[in-house]
């Protein structure tokens, strides 16, 4: 039987508002879409907090053992703001700054947000389908809207006509807003707008002369709404109605309300059974915004380079901090905060090293069934991290009690205590065991000058004094010295 039958998991859904139990359309297997970066700048903590909570969410399927497709997008095409009524495209307005292409633009930042995904040991996705590799499916999905009524043409822009889908359907069901509340507080647009109504969004952009990123359609050369991409690339992977779809809070309205509305257009079902919205991370109790300076970007913490925090934090302690709150709630970054991560971080992991210290006994003091249920049951609650992180506190300070031989346990329940402690740290949480981590660097170090060594005393028994010298002096000028003995060289780290 696998782990997803004999668990129960609840997952809070954007949708209806409650915590609901999960069913998958197809048993075993499950379609998640998360919305990606739109890569026009460095990666920033907010993002990752988004990230690293579907990270998560993706490791506990898995390992309830769920065949999981995760569908996570980069966004690559650039799009204007308020689809297209003002605004700039943030993708080319990088390209003028950096004097670069637009696409040098894209892969620069793509390579930035894989590089600290993978810093923070974040799982990559089944499928990373991009915006301009979909502009066919794009295209084609704006010919069915129209061909529905629900779309219409001006001056070579197609816009969706949110009234008239609201005859037949219920627009603004996922944010809460009623479509006669958002016509009665939104304010005249210029008279020469295109839109019939200012809730009608785009569907396809008329490309203007300077506008770099352009593609040639049915109603001209342009590029595609910002809402587009995800109702094209969800549905061409995981079809036209999946399991999950995943993002940040601030995409709920317009973007998911607009992904509906279109894939309802097209398709007439509803496309994604659960809808799940991270929070917002805040710095120092005030939002993180570059244009005020409260804002710290991922290598800036793992560096310490920055006047925010008092140190440098790894990774795992920063995504340990992280996982210390619930994806659903405010969480604030600051330097009390992680410090304090930091030391309960090395507490569960001193902890979970001296496992293999353990003498066994014929009985056990701690209900590790019990424990270990409590674990998943808190992980079946809408993926509620903290308190499995409680619960593994438990763990550690039963683990500190038999090294203090004040409690007893068996070897089956041991093996079963230490199974548990790995199964949610490393393959659930995905964190990393950063002494472990830095004493495999350090036997790195150690092998690679070992080698060094073997090539200079071989150099020297030739009487090469040219190249062992030379491989003296450039370890030096790395800060390593070597010393000549009676037992051979060794070396030192200066």
């Amino acid at each position: 039987m696998s782990l997803f039958e004999e668990q129960e998991l609840y997952i809070y859904n954007s949708l209806s508002k409650n915590k609901e139990k999960f069913k998958p359309i197809h048993k075993g297997a499950i379609g998640m879409y998360v919305c990606g970066p739109t890569v026009y700048s460095n990666v920033h903590m907010g993002n990752c907090r988004t990230f690293l909570s579907f990270d998560l969410v993706f490791r506990y399927l898995s390992h309830l053992g769920y065949k999981v497709r995760y569908v996570r997008n980069i966004t690559d095409a650039g799009h204007l703001e308020n689809d297209g009524e003002s605004g700039d495209d943030p993708i080319l307005k990088k390209a003028r700054i950096e004097k670069l292409e637009p696409m040098e633009v894209v892969q620069k930042y793509t390579v930035d947000f894989h590089t600290i995904m993978a810093k923070f040991n974040a799982l990559p996705p089944s499928i990373e389908p991009t915006a301009t590799g979909h502009i066919i499916e794009q295209i084609n999905i704006v010919k069915k809207i129209i061909f529905e009524g629900y779309g219409y043409e001006k001056n070579g822009s197609v816009y969706f006509d949110v009234k008239k889908f609201n005859e037949d359907h219920t627009y603004g069901k996922l944010s809460g807003r009623n479509l006669e509340d958002m016509i009665t507080n939104t304010r005249e647009l210029a008279a020469q707008s295109e839109k019939k109504n200012p809730q009608d969004f785009a569907l396809w952009k008329k490309a203007e002369p300077q506008h770099i990123m352009r593609w040639p359609s049915p109603w001209s050369e342009g590029f595609p709404g910002w809402h587009l991409e995800c109702t094209a690339m969800s549905t061409k992977y995981l079809g036209n109605q999946f399991d999950i779809h995943g993002g940040g809070m601030d995409l709920k309205f317009p973007h998911h309300e607009c992904e509906i509305a279109q894939a309802e257009a097209t398709n007439n079902q509803t496309p994604v059974n659960y809808w799940m919205h991270a929070n917002m991370l805040t710095l120092n109790g005030k939002k993180m915004a570059k244009s005020t300076g409260n804002n710290i970007l991922p290598n800036e913490l793992f560096s310490g380079d920055n006047a925010i925090l008092s140190k440098a934090f790894s990774p795992t302690v920063a995504k340990f901090f992280m996982y210390q709150a619930q994806y659903r709630s405010i969480l604030d970054f600051s330097d009390e905060a992680l410090v304090a991560s930091e030391k309960g971080y090395n507490r569960l992991m001193d902890a979970y090293r001296s496992i293999d210290n353990i003498s066994v006994s014929d009985k056990t003091s701690f209900n590790i069934t019990n424990w270990r249920q409590s674990c998943y049951d808190a992980m079946n609650d809408d993926f509620n991290s903290p308190i499995l992180i409680a619960q593994l506190f438990e763990a550690a300070k039963f683990i500190n009690g038999l090294n203090e031989n004040t409690e007893t346990i068996s070897e089956k329940d041991l093996k079963t205590l230490k199974q548990t402690m790995s199964d949610f740290i490393f393959d659930v949480m995905g964190l990393a065991d950063t002494v472990s981590e830095s004493n495999n660097d350090e036997n790195k170090l150690t092998g690679a000058i070992s080698l060094l060594i073997e090539l200079r005393d071989k150099a020297r028994a030739n009487k090469d004094f040219a190249t062992s010298d030379q491989i003296r002096d450039k370890l030096l000028e790395a800060g390593i010295q070597l010393k000549d003995g009676k037992e051979g060289t060794t070396f030192s780290l200066n």
